[in-house]
């Protein structure tokens, strides 16, 4: 288990991890009622793509119907942000998970007029899955449709969705689920978008498949545009993976990590290939270390 930092906010205030609590009776515990988002800072302080990270948290929030926390604005949370990695001190990277609860006691099952809170804490940046390459299994379970719970939003309560199927998959002795989407089309993983590159083109399930619009997939298709690489968004199939040349996901937990098994098929990891170059260039940004993606890092 990564190592949780002793500094947290909650309640408008930095307090210690083990004080920010929710109320049994909350929402958020009720109903699952949270939206939330996680991003990548260094051990030197370089916060990759705040902004959006920022804006999806709201725009969660809004499409939940969950009215923000008074006074929630971009330079209020980047000073939490600030404050927190200075009270923390830490000497390797960290993930920062932020989090809008509907903290209203006992509310019923609506989301408007009732009270909500910021909550922020910090954790090592351990991946979830193995860097060295992932093994996937295809999921019993389907994708949540955008039509019942909105991929669009990164709601709390819809995890248990990912829970069941990630357990599904480490039960069976993989890695990681691929879930597939009502009709049968390939979505993503538990908590990350999935590529696969067949002929030298990179492709991507499109956002009609219920998928996350993932800040890091967006980097990755933007990385490959500017590096050459033909890109597609559009429907997959499962069976495209099988015969795929690479296949490799990301995300902020997962980072970008190709992967080298799904349902018992083998699949290439290639030295040279698509996934091992946009992956060094993925951390290379993160670490401030590309003039031209300067634009995407915050410093603290």
């Amino acid at each position: 288990m990564a190592q949780i930092y002793q500094k947290s906010y909650y309640n408008g205030k930095i307090i210690d991890f083990k004080f920010a609590n929710l109320s049994i009776a909350s929402s958020a515990v009720l109903y699952g009622l949270s939206v939330y988002t996680v991003f990548h800072a260094t051990k030197d302080g370089l916060v990759f793509r705040l902004p959006e990270h920022f804006k999806r948290l709201q725009d969660s929030a809004k499409i939940i119907g969950i009215d923000m926390p008074t006074g929630f604005d971009y330079d209020n949370f980047l000073h939490i942000i600030k404050t927190l990695y200075k009270e923390n001190k830490p000497n390797k990277d960290v993930f920062f998970r932020a989090t809008i609860h509907v903290d209203e006691l006992v509310a019923g099952t609506r989301s408007r007029g009732v009270h909500s809170q910021l909550s922020i804490f910090m954790y090592d940046a351990e991946p979830i899955v193995p860097r060295n390459g992932a093994r996937l299994k295809t999921s019993l379970w389907r994708r949540i449709p955008d039509n019942a719970i909105p991929s669009r939003a990164k709601v709390n309560g819809a995890y248990v969705n990912s829970v069941l199927a990630r357990q599904d998959a480490i039960d069976s002795g993989y890695d990681d689920c691929i879930f597939l989407d009502m009709a049968g089309h390939v979505c993503e993983l538990s908590a990350a978008n999935i590529f696969l590159v067949r002929d030298d083109v990179l492709i991507t399930p499109d956002t009609s498949s219920d998928l996350l619009e993932g800040i890091n997939r967006r980097t990755i298709l933007e990385l490959a545009h500017n590096e050459g690489i033909t890109t597609q968004v559009r429907s997959v199939d499962l069976t495209e993976l099988y015969i795929a040349d690479e296949v490799f996901m990301s995300g902020t937990s997962a980072f970008v990590t190709s992967v080298k098994e799904i349902d018992a098929r083998k699949v290439t990891i290639r030295r040279e290939g698509v996934a091992a170059r946009l992956s060094s260039l993925h951390e290379q940004v993160l670490k401030g270390q590309v003039k031209q993606y300067e634009k995407w890092i915050t410093s603290l």
